[in-house]
């Protein structure tokens, strides 16, 4: 049984999937493009609800996340900033990044309970935030939108100690001065996530988890802020019971008492062991991320995902994110293929609270199939079901797409006025989750040109 209740049209389907304009005789109207854009939505600072895992997992999490690097590499030691810690931001930024980069300084005091503090104009800091070109970043780290560095306050300290072993994690001692490179060109929403995630990673653990549903430390990167998991790993890694140089064993020694008194909640709760990713579907899932891959070698790496989720006997966000990846990646190939993959994701990431974020991602996609198949209640109804999560997140590019097409099957319906209101929200949005003003333009010209409404279900 799928999800939503509406007929896929296979003309209509076919020209979406194909990326074939519909011919003049499908197309009912296209409305209006706005010419000039409203002014940019911002998110308010919004602290995030406490994790509601057993502190037995949350132990565990912490632990895979605190001494292990992602390629497998083992941290022998905890290592973190002792005493108050400064951020500079250094280089060319857009204006956006200090806004947000306050809001997540007023977070991490607290929600995390850190002590930190935005540097004077003058001086070194802990922390330093540079932004760089995306060429530059790209020649050097050719599928990162941002990194986070050891031992290094610039650019070109970077360049010249990375081969050294201060730029080794592994042979860290205590951290002093980490540099995170963000590319000055990207979306205001892109820079902020990267803001959240590298930030993280410099203050405190080192690892991702595919297995963890609420945090940005996963690379699915589903999540774009920090979540409450996450700002309980930090406090916890911050806590005056741990400390620089502290032994894996010492720490797990500590960590119990640790977590009960920080999340009285979740003492007592028994542990669900979940179990470990398997490195067969890291691997297969990386090949599918990587843009230097052709689109059948990844939509085939995409498939071999979905068999080892299958096989491993998951339930839970992998397995829906394995589908999500094979659907997107199949639909320029198979129309078919890829909405049944969709669906798959839809229904595994329906059986959490923690994932509705997730399944939002998938619901942008099978909103424009029904746009597509000229089913304006349809999309009224996904899209209504979809923002809230979104919002929650904070992703104003997949709210921008989902908001202008609930605009065009408004205009469907004949509610003109309606659909002004809905398009000029979602345009202040895209301005937020789009790198520049052409982009957003492109992307309202799209989907405006989705509906062919060869059908309606408007009586």
């Amino acid at each position: 049984m799928t999800p939503f209740s509406f007929k896929i049209c296979s003309v209509a389907l076919l020209a979406l999937i194909t990326g074939c304009s519909p011919a003049p005789e499908q197309i009912q109207r296209l409305s209006p493009l706005e010419t000039t854009l409203p002014p940019m939505n911002v998110f308010p600072t919004q602290r995030a609800p406490a994790p509601s895992r057993s502190n037995a997992d949350m132990a565990q999490d912490f632990m895979d996340l605190s001494f292990r690097m992602e390629n497998g590499a083992e941290l022998t030691h905890l290592t973190r900033f002792e005493g108050p810690i400064t951020i500079a931001i250094r280089g060319n930024t857009p204006s956006s990044l200090p806004i947000d980069l306050a809001k997540l300084i007023s977070r991490l005091q607290d929600e995390a309970g850190i002590d930190i503090r935005r540097a004077g104009s003058a001086g070194s800091a802990n922390i330093t935030v540079q932004g760089i070109s995306s060429e530059t970043l790209e020649r050097h780290q050719r599928t990162a939108a941002c990194f986070v560095a050891p031992n290094a306050e610039s650019w070109s300290e970077y360049r010249s100690n990375r081969w050294s072993k201060a730029a080794r994690w592994t042979e860290l001692q205590s951290r002093e001065k980490i540099a995170v490179f963000i590319k000055y060109d990207e979306s205001p929403q892109e820079i902020r996530d990267c803001l959240h995630e590298e930030i993280a990673q410099a203050l405190g653990p080192l690892n991702d988890l595919y297995r963890l549903p609420d945090s940005v430390f996963n690379d699915d990167n589903m999540v774009k802020t920090l979540t409450g998991f996450d700002m309980l790993i930090l406090r916890a890694y911050y806590d005056p019971a741990l400390s620089n140089g502290m032994s894996r064993a010492e720490v797990a020694q500590k960590l119990p008492a640790i977590l009960n008194r920080l999340n009285p909640a979740g003492a007592g709760k028994p542990a669900t062991q979940k179990r470990q990713t398997s490195r067969s579907w890291i691997d297969e899932v990386e090949q599918a991320l990587g843009p230097q891959n052709s689109a059948t070698k990844r939509r085939a790496a995409a498939k071999r995902a979905v068999e080892i989720a299958t096989q491993q006997g998951w339930n839970d966000n992998r397995r829906a994110f394995s589908h999500y990846l094979y659907g997107q990646l199949s639909i320029s190939s198979n129309g078919d293929t890829a909405l049944a993959q969709l669906l798959k994701a839809d229904a595994f990431y329906a059986q959490s609270p923690l994932t509705a974020a997730h399944r939002s991602h998938v619901g942008v996609p099978l909103t424009s199939y029904a746009l597509s198949a000229g089913q304006p209640n349809a999309v009224i109804e996904l899209t209504n079901r979809y923002l809230p999560p979104l919002t929650r997140n904070q992703n104003a590019a997949l709210m921008a797409q989902l908001m202008l097409m609930k605009a065009e099957a408004l205009e469907q319906l004949g509610r003109p006025a309606e659909a002004r209101n809905v398009r000029l929200d979602s345009l202040g949005w895209a301005r937020y989750g789009f790198a520049d003003s052409e982009q957003v333009r492109k992307w309202q010209a799209d989907i405006a040109a989705l509906p062919p409404t060869i059908q309606s279900d408007n009586g």
